[in-house]
């Protein structure tokens, strides 16, 4: 096994090429990581939001104007209806709801059969002109997996803003009076933890119980499953690492908790996520580096135009860098929850 010291000290002189990550994998015994078939499409709709989190990776927010068009939107169905291996259709943003096609996007993958999750900030929902989505997500089976990283308002308005913890939890209120997050509901309701500050989420298990005893008996809500992600050294959380000196501490902490079984799981292997511009790349954190999938030497970057389909693409190489080291650390993280 490789030590990963040297790896470290790169990391520290801020490089962000590709092969650290690569060598942190080949040190654990697997080759170069590739894709298998894609089960999940990820459509981010734009950077649009109501909302200007100090963690975001997408460096969302009201200001933004970064949009899907309509072509781009209907290119996308067109392949979806064409790649039959693809099973979950994944809307973000942003907030995705505030985008014009959010709805069409939904209705057209939902009458092709594919699940659809709608990653929600909770508070878009008191949007003017968005009073009967909530009815809406839930007529069409929606899941919808929700952001809250903490059960108490202080360490939630830290990371997100003033007010935004009680406006979450009304619409929590909201959603398990539609069936949403109740046991035994088909109308799936999960929440997203992730740290705080510069340090791994912990056991998400652990921290499941505890968020569903809390949310229970302070409020009276009810969810389904609790996913922890670990921040990605990106974007407007690189910034605060970076501003409060701690940028080379967090990526010592990754890289030294690196853990070759979330390897196998890594979500990047078999989704593909869609920029607001039609741009194609292997994970949300590569589209936010503007990192994009790997293609055929000499052709032009892949996107929703240059495909005849999202099925196909197994065996592909997959574009890393160091931020990979926050899929890795610990249990991994991943759109779904650790992977180890």
């Amino acid at each position: 096994m490789t030590p990963l010291t040297n790896i470290t000290s790169t990391l520290r002189a801020g490089d962000s090429s590709v092969g650290d990550f690569k060598t942190a994998v080949a040190a654990h015994g697997y080759r170069a990581l590739l894709r298998t078939e894609t089960r999940t499409l990820q459509i981010n709709v734009g950077k649009l939001c109501n909302q200007a989190c100090h963690h975001c990776h997408v460096d969302a927010g009201p200001k933004r104007i970064e949009i899907m068009n309509r072509a781009t939107a209907e290119r996308t169905m067109e392949l979806l209806s064409r790649s039959p291996t693809v099973e979950v259709v994944d809307i973000t943003g942003g907030a995705p709801e505030l985008h014009a096609n959010f709805r069409w996007f939904v209705a057209a993958a939902r009458k092709l059969g594919r699940h659809v999750i709608d990653r929600c900030n909770l508070t878009v929902l008191f949007q003017p002109s968005l009073e009967d989505l909530p009815g809406f997500l839930a007529e069409h089976q929606v899941e919808i997996v929700a952001s809250l990283p903490c059960y108490t308002a202080d360490n939630v308005e830290k990371q997100r803003g003033g007010g935004v913890f009680e406006k979450s939890i009304r619409a929590l209120h909201l959603l398990n009076g539609l069936g949403y997050g109740l046991p035994r509901s088909s109308r799936a309701l999960n929440l997203v933890y992730n740290p705080l500050g510069a340090f791994l989420p912990p056991p998400q298990e652990r921290l499941e119980a505890e968020y569903k005893i809390q949310l229970r008996q302070r409020f009276g809500i009810e969810f389904h499953r609790l996913f922890t992600l670990t921040n990605q050294p990106i974007m407007r959380f690189a910034d605060w690492l970076r501003l409060h000196g701690q940028f080379a501490d967090y990526m010592d902490l990754l890289v030294n908790h690196f853990n070759p079984q979330t390897v196998p799981n890594l979500m990047c292997r078999s989704l593909v996520s869609v920029g607001w511009d039609g741009k194609l790349y292997d994970c949300d954190f590569n589209q936010m580096l503007d990192l994009p999938m790997p293609n055929k030497r000499g052709a032009e970057r892949p996107t929703v135009w240059s495909l005849d389909s999202f099925a196909g693409l197994a065996g592909r190489g997959i574009a890393t860098g160091s931020h990979c080291f926050g899929c890795t650390a610990g249990a991994g993280s991943s759109c779904g929850g650790t992977l180890a």
